[in-house]
């Protein structure tokens, strides 16, 4: 027995050494490896952009050194990618950029950012070109403004207009004995609708019918513009689905040029008078945005902006990149107010709401502010229920057009299982001292009682709600109340009903912010800066890849994404202020 035992202690000896000595060579490697030099940039260079890589405005940052050590040096946000753009302008060694089968996951507002930066970039009289062996309705949208435009002899072109397809389960919770027990305010608030209905209410088709023709709206206004066609040419080339080969698109003038990509690339280099045998300077705007990130000459103006990036769904927490949490945004909205430095806060959301607690929370800390130092709001895809909550007592609100907003509402969902239980030969039952001494079970039916005391807390809620947009609004409850109900709104009939002031981008908030604060010359500085610890340290070492990135590449993207709908479903607890649905645009 002693002899097996020194054998295998040996053996697990060994196996330590070599795992201590592995992960040494890698932690010396990355520790003493430096920074990587930035990309050069040669002349006659084009910007490829490929922008598969960018979700958010904000890449984010970190208060330890150590974790911004050790954290993705990549990580670039859409910020970054628009600022490169603009340098781009002015570097001498930039002639054009090159949109090359380009994907993305960003939100209709965030490209129509992007859009405009494209068009500002070719003011300069440098060149945007475009190629796809494709295009969805969102990347034609984005490419649009590129000239010439480019699609594969053998591709197709995806103009149709908007629509929206939701699923109803009251059947299937009969069938299956599996309620979802819902209160709510607001004929609107359609989030939960699903469980009630197995059609679709007329007050939830008539706002999703006004938010896709004012997201279209907006969205043919540019193409018509870059293109230009009429809008009622591109309503009548979606009806009939007049653009849906290369060559129906090219007669409808969607598209300049059918041609294979070699084609395309010769073109480019004739643009920068490179002979068809030699290849053309390319740098990826990922590469170029790190590059004008780290070379950036630093501004000697003693005032700064602070932005403040909300992005994703509001919970409780520390939050990250995208998660609002409430520790990470009081501590950026507290850091901003106390310093001298700081004399306007721009605040940038993109969310459609969450935690009703987190964001009274987030409010009263803006509302703090806001005594101290002007605080402008940019709203970005959404600002919608909780999003819009943490928003309405700014002192100016821009929106785009086709930024989703409003969603003034609130609700709660309790699944309950008391019917399956029983089918199956589950009884549950209940003692207790006082009358509302137990807890919710979902193995019992809803107690008239609790749901009566909840409905009262969902009311109580809603009132506050409103309130806080009735005063950051300058309005009467009543008027709050006529548009609120738990209805979405595009940015561009937000303006109208007087939830948001101006139709702008993340630029005329700042602008906006240093106007209110008389300051003429300034710097800005990006919040937050995330509390991490050494699990979220060594997560993002190479050796130690997340199980949800190991999940998204077993089961693809778009199946990892409903599965985070299911979890983030399975977690929402206590009363919600949160978009009805989610709005995808391809």
């Amino acid at each position: 027995m002693n002899f097996l035992r020194n054998v295998m202690s040996t053996i697990i000896g060994i196996f330590v050494f070599f795992m201590l000595f592995f992960f040494g060579i890698i932690l010396i490697a990355t520790i003493f490896g430096g920074e990587p030099e930035a990309v050069e940039v040669k002349s006659d260079s084009v910007i490829e952009l490929n922008l598969d890589k960018i979700t958010n405005d904000y890449a984010g940052k970190y208060k330890d050194p150590w974790v911004t050590f050790f954290s993705d040096k990549k990580s670039i946000g859409l910020t970054d990618i628009i600022n490169a753009i603009d340098e781009a302008k002015n570097d001498d060694n930039i002639k054009g950029i090159s949109m090359l089968n380009s994907q993305s996951s960003l939100g209709m507002a965030q490209s129509k950012a992007l859009r405009d930066a494209l068009i500002d970039f070719k003011k300069s009289g440098k060149f945007v070109m475009a190629y796809a062996n494709s295009y969805s309705q969102k990347e034609y949208y984005l490419n649009s403004v590129a000239s010439p435009i480019y699609i594969n002899p053998s591709g197709e072109m995806d103009f149709k207009g908007l629509s929206s397809e939701i699923m109803f389960f009251k059947d299937l919770q009969e069938k299956t004995g599996v309620k979802m027990e819902v209160i709510r305010h607001g004929k609107y608030k359609s989030a939960v609708e699903p469980f009630l209905e197995n059609k679709m209410s007329d007050a939830n088709r008539e706002q999703i019918t006004a938010l896709l023709n004012s997201v279209w709206s907006s969205t043919a206004y540019d193409i018509s513009k870059s293109r230009k066609i009429s809008i009622e040419k591109l309503n009548e080339i979606a009806n009939g689905l007049l653009a849906r080969t290369p060559a129906m698109a090219k007669e409808q003038k969607l598209v300049d040029i059918i041609a294979y990509e070699d084609i395309y690339h010769d073109a480019i280099k004739k643009a920068l008078k490179v002979t068809k045998d030699k290849d053309y300077n390319k740098v990826s705007i990922l590469e170029y945005a790190k590059k004008i990130a780290t070379t950036s000459s630093i501004s000697d103006a003693k005032d700064e902006i602070a932005i403040i990036y909300a992005q994703g769904e509001i919970q409780s927490g520390e939050g990250d990149v995208n998660i609002i949490g409430e520790g990470s945004m009081r501590r950026s909205l507290q850091e901003a107010r106390k310093s001298k430095n700081i004399k306007a806060i721009v605040l940038r959301i993109d969310s459609p709401g969450g935690s009703a607690l987190t964001s009274d929370l987030i409010w009263r800390e803006i509302e703090l502010t806001k005594k101290v130092k002007p605080i402008v709001v940019s709203m970005g895809n959404y600002a919608a229920s909780g999003g819009y909550y943490i928003a309405c007592n700014a002192n100016t609100i821009f929106a785009e057009k086709n930024t989703i907003t409003g969603s003034i509402g609130v609700f709660g969902i309790l699944p309950n299982f008391s019917q399956l239980a029983t089918k199956i030969g589950i009884h549950t039952e209940q003692v207790r001292t006082h009358e509302n001494a137990s807890r919710y079970s979902p193995f019992v039916p809803l107690d008239p009682k609790f749901k009566e005391v909840t409905q009262e807390s969902v009311e109580n809620v809603y009132n506050t709600f409103v309130s806080h947009v009735a005063q950051g609004r300058k309005m009467t409850f009543a008027q709050v109340d006529a548009i609120a109900q738990g209805r979405v709104w595009a940015g561009s009939e937000a303006v109208k009903n007087g939830l948001v002031d101006k139709i702008g981008g993340l630029d005329d908030a700042i602008r906006e912010a240093a106007k209110l604060s008389k300051t003429k010359k300034y710097s800005t500085k990006n919040f937050p800066e995330y509390e991490k610890n050494f699990d979220d340290l060594f997560a993002n070492l190479p050796f130690a890849k997340s199980k949800e990135a190991f999940i998204k590449e077993e089961i693809g993207l778009e199946n990892y994404n409903i599965m985070q709908q299911i979890k983030k479903t399975q977690n929402q607890k206590g009363m919600l202020m949160l978009m009805p649905y989610e709005i995808t645009i391809k």
